[in-house]
Order: structure tokens, then C-alpha cells, then sequence
């Protein structure tokens, strides 16, 4: 879920979200039923952002800007789990 009137969400809603990566680095995805370009330079989010996780410290996920077909951007936070990728927050 996000919302269009510019404020931060919790992804609170379940969607389908597949990220495809180059070099290890997000740059398309589909989520909510749009496609998405990265069109930012992904910024990887680590411990001090979500907290720890098993295991210790490291990787958690990574923030960038997605922009969809019509033109609409919106940041996401997204992270990886055992059960595949889900987006944290939004900033529209």
C-alpha cells in the first residue's frame, strides 16, 4: 500500500513485489500491480535503520525511487525474508 498525498507508510498491505537486480543492485520491479524503474541511485539500508536482525549486524535492504509508467515516483524501503521481498515503507 502507499498512499499519493506525500506522506510516509507503513506497507501494511500484502502485495505481489518481484525486484529484478543488476549487478546486485535493485534496478526494476513490480509491486501493486505497476512496474517500476529505479530511477535513483538505491542507497542499501543496514542495522542502524531497522535494527538487528538473527545473526548480528549487516545488510537489511535497500531504499530507492521507483517511478511507474505514468510518471509517478514514490521511495520505497524494501527488504528481503525468507518468504521473498516486501516493501517496508513508501514516501510518495
Amino acid at each position: 500500500m502507499f498512499d499519493t498525498v506525500g506522506l510516509m507508510t507503513h506497507a501494511t498491505d500484502e502485495h505481489d513485489l518481484t525486484i529484478w537486480m543488476v549487478d546486485d543492485i535493485p534496478s526494476r520491479m513490480f509491486y501493486a500491480g505497476r512496474r517500476w524503474r529505479v530511477t535513483d541511485a538505491p542507497t542499501r539500508l543496514r542495522d542502524s535503520v531497522w535494527g538487528a536482525t538473527e545473526g548480528g549486524r549487516g545488510f537489511y535492504g535497500w531504499r530507492f525511487q521507483g517511478t511507474d509508467d505514468d510518471g509517478v515516483s514514490v521511495v520505497f524501503d524494501v527488504y528481503p525474508s525468507a518468504a521473498g521481498w516486501h516493501v517496508h515503507h513508501t514516501w510518495t
